[in-house]
Parts: C-alpha cells; sequence; structure tokens
C-alpha cells in the first residue's frame, strides 16, 4: 500500500498581511474602479515591480515566478481616465444580433447593396486586427497598471463585435463579402514594436479615421440597420480613441523628450498608406464604395466624389485637431503627401 500523504504543517502567517484593512465604498455610479482605488491598493508611480502576474496592492511572494518583461513605469501604458472608460464600456455592451434592427433591411438597388458590402467586407478586415493588436500587448502590461489592461479587454470584445456585425451585414441582404482591402496600414499596427507607437498609430490615427467615417453613417448607410450600426459603433470607437488621446496626453507630459519620436512614428505610417491603420479608403473598390453611397448612386457618382472629398478632408482636420489636444503640437506641415492634400 502507498504512505498516506503528509499533512503540512498549519502556516496561517497571510492572515496578518493586512496592515491597514480597506473597505472601499460604492459612489452613486456603484462600486467602480475608482472607487477602489484608495490607500495602499491606489495607482502610483513609484510602486515595487516584479515582473510576475502579482497585482497591484496584493503582498508579493519571494519565489514568484517572472511572466516575462512587462513595462516598468506608469507612464508607458497609462492614460487618465482609463478607468472610467472601462466603466463606460462595461455598461454600454450591445448585441449584434439584438440591438440592430435587422427587420428594417430593404431590397436595394444592386450596385448599393453591392458598395455597402464592399465597405462591410473592408470593415470586418479592419476591426479584426484592431482586435488582434490590444491582445498582443496585453501581456506586457504590469500588474500594477491592471486597469489598463481591463480596458484593452472591452475593445478587444468591442472590435469582435465590429467585425461581427459588418460580416453579418454583408450576408444579411442579398450581397455578400467582396474584394479584400489593400491592408497596407494594418502592418503598421502589427508590426508597433512600443506600446505608445501601437497606440498612437491604432487608437489616435487609425481609430480616429474610422470614427470619421462612422459619424457620417446617416449619410453612409441606405437603410436603417445601416445606420444603427455605424452609430454603435461609433459609440465604441469613441472609447478607443479618447484613451489613444489620454495615453498620448499622458506620455508628452511626462516624457517630452519622446515628441520626436512619435512625430518619427506618424512619418512613417503616413507615408506607407494613406488611410492610416483604417485601412486606405482610396483603395479603388472601397473609394468607389463610397462614392456611391455617398452620391445615392453610381449616375450620382461625381455628388458621391465631392462628398467623400469632404469625408476625407474632415478625417484629417479631426486627425490634426486630436494631435494637438493631446500636446504634439501643429503636424500640419508635417503630413505625408497621401494625406496633406486634403488639410486646407
Amino acid at each position: 500500500m502507498s504512505a498516506a500523504p503528509t499533512t503540512p504543517e498549519l502556516d496561517l502567517s497571510w492572515l496578518d498581511l493586512y496592515d491597514d484593512p480597506t473597505s472601499a465604498e460604492p459612489t452613486k455610479k456603484g462600486l467602480t474602479l475608482d472607487a477602489i482605488d484608495i490607500g495602499d491598493y491606489a495607482s502610483a508611480e513609484d510602486l515595487p515591480r516584479d515582473m510576475t502576474p502579482r497585482l497591484r496592492g496584493a503582498a508579493s511572494r519571494e519565489n514568484a515566478h517572472r511572466m516575462g518583461l512587462t513595462y516598468q513605469t506608469k507612464h508607458d501604458v497609462w492614460a487618465d481616465q482609463c478607468r472610467s472608460l472601462y466603466e463606460e464600456a462595461i455598461q454600454r455592451q450591445w448585441s449584434s444580433a439584438r440591438d440592430i434592427p435587422w427587420d428594417t433591411l430593404a431590397e436595394l438597388p444592386d450596385e448599393k447593396e453591392r458598395a455597402i458590402c464592399q465597405v462591410a467586407t473592408m470593415l470586418t478586415e479592419v476591426e479584426f486586427i484592431a482586435g488582434d493588436v490590444p491582445g498582443q500587448w496585453l501581456p506586457r502590461i504590469s500588474g500594477d497598471e491592471f486597469e489598463v489592461g481591463l480596458f484593452l479587454m472591452t475593445q478587444i470584445m468591442d472590435e469582435a463585435r465590429h467585425t461581427d456585425v459588418f460580416r453579418k451585414r454583408a450576408l444579411a441582404n442579398g450581397g455578400g463579402l467582396l474584394q479584400q482591402g489593400a491592408g497596407l496600414g494594418l502592418r503598421n499596427l502589427i508590426e508597433a514594436q512600443d506600446f505608445t507607437e501601437m497606440s498612437v498609430l491604432m487608437h489616435v490615427q487609425a481609430e480616429g479615421f474610422v470614427q470619421s467615417m462612422f459619424r457620417m453613417g446617416e449619410l453612409i448607410g441606405p437603410t436603417q440597420a445601416d445606420k444603427r450600426i455605424f452609430r454603435m459603433a461609433a459609440q465604441d470607437e469613441s472609447r478607443h480613441l479618447a484613451f489613444g488621446v489620454m495615453h498620448l496626453k499622458h506620455i508628452l507630459s511626462e516624457t517630452p523628450e519622446r515628441r520626436e519620436e512619435i512625430h518619427h512614428y506618424l512619418d512613417k505610417a503616413e507615408e506607407r498608406s494613406a488611410g492610416g491603420g483604417s485601412g486606405d479608403v482610396t483603395f479603388p473598390p472601397v473609394f468607389e464604395s463610397l462614392c456611391i453611397l455617398l452620391g445615392g448612386g453610381k449616375d450620382r457618382f461625381d455628388e458621391g466624389v465631392a462628398k467623400f472629398l469632404l469625408l476625407r478632408r474632415r478625417q484629417v482636420k479631426e486627425y490634426l485637431h486630436r494631435l494637438e489636444v493631446a500636446g504634439l503640437g501643429d503636424r500640419s506641415e508635417r503630413l505625408g503627401p497621401a494625406l496633406a492634400q486634403y488639410a486646407n
């Protein structure tokens, strides 16, 4: 017979770990992340970091294993208000199955149906990558800044829903998935080697361009279902964009010497693609589709082109404004040629 298992000696030392017992109190919004950011558990710049999965405030353990390299300063990943953005994200989730009025889809002229399906095809690709990218950075975020990780997890869920809803739209009304997008700018996001590089290119540049387009959903969407899709997706993109602007503002405040480095990331991205990581809307199938939708048909293509140019100018103007608000300064004289033509 095998020997009976050995019972370890009782060790209750963990009962004495808390020098300052804490009782967080709910606010009017409930027990939020801000409400539990108190005492020894509050966020701070000079916390001891050990690259283990220990979250901020937990007692460290001498033999805990490292889990790989993580950022060792708060400002490398932090964004003010990231906690409130997380709270908003979990409260404003929506379902592509239930919250889109699919019954309002109606038979459209073939050119319009194919046009909205081409735009949806491009967006499924863009949004899939936009969910993939933040997932690559989660292992490198310290447990001391776990709120950033929580927010990025909500972004992944948002982008999954966007991929889902645009794919459904392409398949729901007699159309289908059409031409794959150019995808040049998407590589900039995947290849980013620094968190700030990734955030500036994805959250500020790419999501900013997408947000400007989503906000024109009333003009682009040929049915009430399409308009609702753009409206709901824009709601989510606003959070991602806000995180990026606030992170950029924080990093420039804490490490202003990185300003030229960040400009260089944008130089490279603007030179590589006219659409940033949002997918190149000047790619012929996407450009022509948007012009058909904006103009109201092939026979009004010129009117659509005029509105498309307004969209591009709006995208670039809002992009420059966000960079300036974040503290990067006026970038209008430094824009890549593909974007500079729309700056005036």
